[in-house]
């Protein structure tokens, strides 16, 4: 997991790097300011083995400032270079992450869930950045410390130094303790940071509905069970650690006291041959310096201990491999738009009980116009996603241009399929930036083209600033049917061979919808074109029509053919028409 971690370093190695040294100079300075001092207070009071009188003074006291000055810069440079390498470190362990992701393939990101996805990439590089941040300053700087705290501790005081070190076990002991009642607490808090995050991002996204159904008091009490959940735990974990404070106070105050009663006998029995007030009163320097140490030490624990759950998460996603790849002679070149399902059966996961698809034998020639028809659940978008293989085949294969979809390169393949989706996404920026998501080299006059044979190009030519338009983020400046022909265009642009629209006129009339396929027919005939629809209106002309029902195919033929013919497609028309009275009647 360390290694894993430590590869996002990178280009900040020389930043991570300098930060210790420095902060290990700093320590060495701050380690030699107290015996300074004790010899400045020597030469104050004249004593032998010292420069005595004013050189002495003004020799030690302008030791003391020259150590001064360079502990404070190298305290600085370590700071500086400590914030350079941890942030930096934090913006590559993200760009890891989001291109990790970007590689997964739908089944992997339905393990994770999108909410999850996200605390990952926020709160939990958060907690690691702040704990590589600590652990190349705090980490190096408190042991370092304590050890050069001790060996002066010992040159000056000898036999008191091991009072020192006596406190050291049963203080390290407690802590230790403390760490690991700690750490199942904040295990249990970022998963419910990933159930507060799914919260609030489905209310948001749902935010029309709660309101036209004011089920706003009823999202707050959820968010607030979300909230208080978090809270009660984080509230138990910091109850945990507070006893670290009032333990690191004892244990000062119990070490402090000893150094003064120790030290004031000896100076009393020996008559300061061997201890010295300044002897003692530079011991209680280092003490308090070793225990401080310690503190730090315990702080680092606590972030090491958030940390490792959000790294073990980050190292989850890392590792995780996506389950869709293109083969090592991968195919680039898709011949045409035909596509062949060979007894095909498909199911989103292992574990699930049945297949979404079930036997599918299906054979569509390139440029055919394929309408697909069916009740909710038939899986009718189940079936088009092998094809751009969002998903792969559980049993049997899928062939585009005569060749099965996993031995094509996944980036050829899909730019030869391109796919309207039910859920429509535009994003931020102009209208023409988000055409060019199909095509970044498109013309204007391109740009225009496609959205003429989508019929987005009269509402957009209505706007005051035309293709340059802002879209809001999510499309919400632009009605549903707008959105949806904005979308239709940007698949155009791709110039594939296979289009697949999947019930992707739904929000426009069906005047609009015929302008459409008309579009699609005259400027694309060559491509093949795969339509998923709620309304017979918006398949009847297509060369052939699938019925599905159950994950099956229930039936295959033109309108006429399927029209009084097949229940299930005549059921819909006759719904749909008020009474059903048929073309044919």
């Amino acid at each position: 997991m360390i290694k894993k971690l430590a590869n996002s370093v990178r280009e900040y190695k020389a930043a991570a790097i300098l930060s210790p040294i420095f902060v290990s100079l700093e320590v060495v300075c701050e380690c030699f300011i107290p015996f300074v001092i004790a010899l400045l207070l020597k030469a104050i009071k004249g004593e032998a083995g010292v420069i005595a009188g004013m050189p002495g003074v003004l020799t030690y006291g302008g030791i003391l400032i020259g150590i001064s000055i360079v502990s404070l810069a190298c305290g600085a440079l370590s700071g500086a270079f400590s914030a350079k390498a941890s942030s930096g470190y934090a913006k590559n362990l993200r760009m890891d992450l989001y291109y990790k992701i970007q590689d997964f393939s739908f089944e992997n990101i339905d393990k994770f869930s999108t909410p999850s996805l996200v605390t990952r990439m926020t709160t939990d590089v958060n907690n690691v950045q702040f704990a590589f941040m600590m652990i190349i300053r705090v980490a190096v700087r408190a042991p370092l410390m304590m050890i050069f705290s001790l060996v002066m501790a010992f040159y000056m005081g000898g036999y008191l130094g091991w009072v020192f070190v006596g406190v050291i076990p049963p203080l390290s002991l407690v802590l230790l303790l403390i760490m690991k009642k700690a750490m199942p607490v904040f295990r249990r808090v970022f998963k419910k940071y990933d159930a507060l995050n799914e919260s609030i991002q489905e209310n948001v996204r749902g935010m029309r509905v709660v309101k036209s159904f004011v089920r706003e008091e009823y999202e707050k009490q959820k968010f607030d069970r979300a909230a208080t959940d978090v809270q009660i735990d984080f509230t138990k974990a910091e109850r945990i650690l507070a006893w670290s404070n009032p333990v690191m106070q004892f244990f000062f105050y119990a070490v402090l006291s000893t150094v003064l009663f120790l030290g004031s006998y000896l100076i009393l029995t020996l008559g300061g041959a061997t201890y010295s007030v300044e002897t003692v009163s530079q011991l209680i320097v280092y003490g308090m310096q070793i225990l401080m140490s310690l503190m730090m030490l315990s702080m680092v624990l606590v972030m090491i201990v958030m940390s490792i759950e959000s790294a073990k998460r980050i190292c989850e996603v890392l590792d995780e491999e996506s389950t869709l790849k293109s083969p090592e002679n991968a195919i680039f070149e898709v011949a045409d738009g035909s596509v062949d399902f060979d007894g095909v059966s498909f199911k989103y996961s292992v574990t699930a009980e049945r297949n979404a698809l079930e036997g599918i034998d299906l054979h569509i020639k390139s440029g055919e116009t394929i309408g697909i028809i069916g009740g909710t659940g038939s899986s009718k978008t189940s079936l088009v996603n092998l094809i751009s293989r969002l998903y792969d085949a559980t049993e049997g294969a899928v062939k585009v241009g005569g060749r099965d979809v996993k031995e094509y390169d996944l980036t050829a393949l899909r730019n030869q399929v391109a796919v309207v989706l039910q859920k429509n996404e535009l994003f931020s920026g102009t209208i023409k930036e988000n055409l060019r998501w199909g095509n970044p080299d498109a013309t204007d006059e391109q740009l225009v083209e496609a959205c003429k044979i989508a019929a987005a190009d009269d509402f957009v030519s209505s706007f005051p600033d035309g293709y340059d338009t802002y879209i809001e983020q999510g499309g919400t400046n632009v009605s549903g049917g707008q959105k949806q022909r904005l979308c239709i265009a940007r698949a155009l642009l791709k110039n594939p061979k296979i289009l697949i629209l999947d019930d992707s006129t739904s929000a426009v009339d069906t005047r609009t919808d015929k302008m459409i396929r008309d579009g699609l027919k005259k400027y694309a005939p060559d491509t093949t074109k795969i339509i998923i629809a709620q309304r017979t209106s918006s398949v009847e002309d297509a060369d052939r029509i699938i019925v599905m029902d159950g994950g099956r195919i229930n039936a295959v033929g033109t309108h006429s053919e399927l029209l009084g013919k097949n229940d299930i497609y005549t059921e819909v028309y006759t719904t749909q028409n008020r009474g059903g009275k048929s073309d044919n009647e």
